[in-house]
């Protein structure tokens, strides 16, 4: 089996409903798994509280959290994180300043790594976050791989939508009152089928 793994920090769920489609896409393809885990989190219960994210980290708390090991037993890693200033969130950050020991040993070297995203409005910082994230996997040694336009979805006009050739992007709200569209969902299973079938073709 080609393992996938998906990585992901999630502070109201919007990023979490955009990794569950991603595996679903992974699931899709014949000979691949898809294994969905969340980085730790590093705000402690009192300010997720103050932040109105108690109830949303609670329906989450059943995701097992991720270890920078198992990142080297996966073929494919695909990276899931909302935008702070254009920018990964922290939580992320600081997983994968976790990774040197990785990169010591050139471990995560040849395999493919991906990335989606979300932010609050439409011009927030998507698309630099995840340019930004791909630096990380170059250093990695990895095989950094987009959301082609074969996707027609990110062509469309008729509606305001996350996603881009860079990767899957859902738009949340100020208030994060708005959850993942179809379209970005649609983004987010093609993302996850796509890395798996050229995952699969590298471990061939």
């Amino acid at each position: 089996m080609c393992k996938v793994l998906i990585v992901h920090y999630s502070m109201y769920g919007h990023i979490y409903k955009m990794a569950e489609a991603v595996a679903e896409g992974v699931r899709g393809v014949e000979g691949c798994e898809a294994v969905v885990k969340r980085v730790p989190e590093t705000l402690t219960e009192e300010v997720l509280g103050m932040m109105g994210a108690t109830e949303a980290q609670k329906s989450m708390a059943h995701i097992p959290v991720a270890s920078v090991d198992d990142l080297a037993g996966a073929d494919a890693i695909i990276f899931g994180t909302p935008t702070r200033f254009g920018n990964m969130c922290g939580q992320m950050r600081q997983f994968l300043d976790a990774t040197g020991g990785l990169w010591m040993k050139g471990a995560l070297v040849g395999k493919v790594g991906s990335v989606f995203a979300s932010s609050a409005t439409q011009h927030g910082g998507q698309e630099s976050t995840i340019l930004s994230f791909h630096t990380t996997l170059l250093h990695q040694g990895m095989v950094v791989v987009g959301l082609p336009y074969s996707f027609a979805g990110q062509m469309g006009i008729a509606e305001i939508t996350g996603g881009s050739p860079y990767g899957a992007s859902t738009i949340t709200g100020g208030q994060g009152e708005r959850m993942p569209s179809d379209n970005e969902l649609a983004a987010a299973r093609y993302q996850g089928a796509h890395v798996a079938r050229i995952a699969s073709r590298l471990k061939a």
